[in-house]
């Protein structure tokens, strides 16, 4: 076989194992618990979104840092809401953990 063969054959090899992976994702918690998950799963962007816009310039380390402990807060508050309800979050609590999700969003890359 030639290098361009088992490139190919590597590469093919690699992006299943990540579809693999991304199909995995989705877990039975994910399944059973959808409001936390798009709860969790906003916070994980904005997390990402604060990371970049730091590296970038647009945010100051403090900037940054106080959007990282209002991101934590806004966790905290989601994981203290779901012990209250067997590891679920009702409508009102996602609905309220999204608005605070807003707040921080507008904050980022003013």
């Amino acid at each position: 076989m030639n290098r361009s063969v088992k490139a190919i054959i590597v590469a093919t090899i690699a992006v299943l194992g990540l579809s693999a992976t991304s199909a995995l994702a989705e877990t039975s918690w994910e399944r059973h618990h959808p409001r936390r998950h798009q709860v969790n799963d906003r916070l994980e962007s904005l997390d990402r979104r604060i990371n970049h816009e730091s590296r970038e310039g647009e945010l100051t380390p403090w900037q940054a840092k106080r959007l990282h402990q209002e991101d934590h807060t806004i966790r905290h508050e989601e994981r203290a809401m779901a012990s209250f309800h067997h590891a679920h979050i009702t409508r009102t609590e996602e609905h309220a953990l999204n608005r605070q999700e807003n707040a921080v969003s507008g904050q980022i890359g003013r």
